[in-house]
Formats: structure tokens, C-alpha cells, sequence
């Protein structure tokens, strides 16, 4: 294993120290969150070598990311779509999946500049299309129906969809005053 084994090692440090630098956290703060000295952490970093798994699991899930994934450095792949909600600025309901931030981190040389949707509700449905990469809708204002694959998901202000486009999608003003969404996509 010899060499093989050094390097994936390193490449887990790698991984550990590029998600914590993507999301603007320090080597003092990871240390205090995972109870171990700034020197631990920062040896961890830099081979990889005796990191705990607890202390990837709280990394994967302090940043929403797939364990495999920081193991690995293997995406899992998104067959449908997850759904945070927050309602009234507070999170009430998450399943898992993935916000803008790591979407960022994971597609940061291939992201698309955000965009500012307004929907009417005179709108007729959009036709459903598809597309690679994954495919990020937050919802500023109004109400916003996403159609994915058969399905019909209602957002409200504040929730928003994490999904893959391969899968036929298109939306929908849901209510009776005009509706806007930012949407992101990762190609």
C-alpha cells in the first residue's frame, strides 16, 4: 500500500483544509469546534494521517457535505432533488442535500452567475427541459411551483431546491402575485 496509502492520506488533508477555506472557517475555530489542539488540527491537515472519523463526520456535516465525498473525494450523485425550507428566516425542515455554499466549493471553476427569475401569474407553465451540472432555486419572493420529473414542489419565501436538471424541470408562479427565484447552476 506504501505510496497509495501516503497519498490518499494527503488528499484527505487537502479536502479537510479546502472545505474549511471555502467556508471562511479558521484553523483555531475547526480545532475549538473538534476539541483538539490548533496543532492537532493543522498536522491532520497537512497528512492526513490519525484523523478521527468523528472529526470528518462533523466536518461533513458542519458543511453539508457528503462523508463518502471527503473521504473520497468522490461526489455522491443527487438522482432527484433534496428541499431545505426555512420559513419566517428560521430552517424548520431539512433534508439533506447541499446549500449554495458547497455547491461553490464543489463547482467553483464552473458555476453559473446567479439569476434573477420573475414569474407572472398570467405566466403559461414553463416547458420542461433538462440540462447537466445541478441546478440551485431560492425563492426570494412570492410563491414558486418547481415541477421535477412528475412531481410538483411548492416554495414558499426563503425555501429553496437543490436538484439534478437532467431530470425534466421547469417553474411556475404559485400564487397570485408575481413570484422571484435566484437560480444557480453548476454545469
Amino acid at each position: 500500500m506504501g505510496e497509495d496509502r501516503e497519498r490518499s492520506l494527503a488528499d484527505i488533508g487537502l479536502r479537510m483544509e479546502g472545505l474549511r477555506e471555502a467556508c471562511d472557517v479558521s484553523v483555531e475555530e475547526m480545532a475549538a469546534e473538534l476539541a483538539v489542539s490548533p496543532g492537532t488540527y493543522r498536522a491532520w491537515e497537512e497528512t492526513g494521517e490519525d484523523v478521527p472519523i468523528s472529526a470528518l463526520y462533523h466536518m461533513a456535516r458542519k458543511f453539508g457535505v457528503d462523508l463518502t465525498e471527503l473521504l473520497t473525494g468522490t461526489a455522491a450523485k443527487l438522482d432527484t432533488f433534496h428541499v431545505v425550507r426555512r420559513g419566517e428566516g428560521k430552517e424548520v425542515d431539512r433534508f439533506p442535500g447541499y446549500r449554495y455554499d458547497d455547491m461553490a466549493w464543489r463547482y467553483r471553476d464552473k458555476i453559473m452567475q446567479p439569476l434573477l427569475v420573475v414569474l407572472d401569474p398570467s405566466d403559461e407553465p414553463a416547458e420542461l427541459v433538462t440540462h447537466h451540472g445541478q441546478e440551485f432555486n431560492f425563492v426570494i419572493e412570492g410563491t414558486v411551483v418547481v415541477t421535477i420529473g412528475d412531481q410538483d414542489i411548492e416554495l414558499a419565501q426563503w425555501d429553496s431546491v437543490y436538484f439534478n436538471p437532467e431530470i425534466p424541470h421547469g417553474q411556475r408562479c404559485g400564487g397570485e402575485v408575481p413570484a422571484k427565484f435566484i437560480t444557480i447552476i453548476a454545469e
